[in-house]
């Protein structure tokens, strides 16, 4: 998301309009997730407009159309995938990794299927896979076979962390309500392929939020190592800091000794400092 009208006066101008906040958003953070596109899909003028507002460096990583995962369920799409990867052209190298976010329902029986679809979409695109289905994440058969099926096609397993979200009983009406949204799902601290997505949720609490992530720099040192590119997005219930939250996310991992590069500098200013991630919003 980068629409997000509360971030207006606290990390974006005042003055920004509706429809400039993605040109906001890329002066702090280098990927997005575009969840948009899982609900509806954009014009091409809007995706143009898209390429427009972001540097070439920037990447997106675009959900497929909910038509394609959870009401076709991968089957008879491949009109489907076509127009989107079309739609999707004018953003360039922009384009990161699509993501085929899949329904709980969609368990082992269905693996031939998934198979299916991933021999079958354009190698011209990356592809990643976010599964939801507790037997994929429990070491058995079904785990093992989704993970080799993934790398035989260069596919990421999409990573959900939701241990701090989960950690203790919702504490306020934001987690309460995110409490019954997001999967609670065994974390899997394994890369695929070159491009490995993590999603962290957080809770209200920054502190709690920055406290639960600590366990992922020496997972993600040891990837950039590797030579691996992962994208971390970080969601909070309210995610009005989330902004916030990712540039600490990338100053800490820096002082654990990793280089990940630089982020962009928001022409409104830099960053608060931590202090305030727990001052003012805890």
């Amino acid at each position: 998301m980068w629409a997000n009208r509360d971030w207006v006066g606290l990390h974006f101008p005042s003055t920004t309009r509706v429809g400039e906040e993605l040109a906001q958003y890329a002066q702090w953070c280098h990927a997005v997730e575009g969840n948009t596109t899982f609900y509806a899909l954009p014009s091409a003028g809007t995706v143009r407009r898209w390429a427009q507002m972001t540097p070439e460096s920037f990447r997106f990583v675009f959900k497929l159309p909910k038509r394609v995962t959870h009401e076709l369920r991968l089957r008879g799409v491949d009109a489907d995938v076509t127009a989107f990867l079309r739609l999707l052209e004018p953003l360039g190298p922009r384009c990161g990794p699509i993501t085929a976010q899949l329904p709980p329902s969609f368990g082992p029986g269905d693996l031939g299927v998934l198979a299916a679809f991933l021999r079958r979409v354009p190698r011209s695109a990356r592809w990643a896979v976010e599964v939801r289905h507790p037997l994929f994440f429990d070491g058995g058969r079904a785990h093992d076979h989704l993970d080799r099926m993934l790398a035989d096609h260069d596919a990421e397993r999409v990573i959900l962390d939701s241990r701090t979200l989960f950690s203790k009983p919702p504490t306020d009406d934001f987690e309460r309500d995110i409490w019954t949204k997001k999967p609670r799902v065994p974390v899997i601290e394994k890369a695929i392929t070159a491009t490995p997505i993590v999603r962290i949720i957080g809770r209200t609490s920054n502190a709690e939020t920055i406290d639960g992530w600590q366990p992922w720099f020496p997972v993600i040192t040891a990837w950039i190592a590797d030579g691996r590119s992962p994208c971390v997005f970080v969601h909070t219930p309210d995610n009005v800091d989330a902004l916030r939250l990712a540039r600490q996310f990338h100053a800490d991992l820096v002082a654990s000794g990793c280089d990940p590069g630089p982020l962009p500098t928001p022409t409104a200013g830099e960053p608060v400092a931590q202090a305030s991630l727990f001052d003012s919003f805890d």
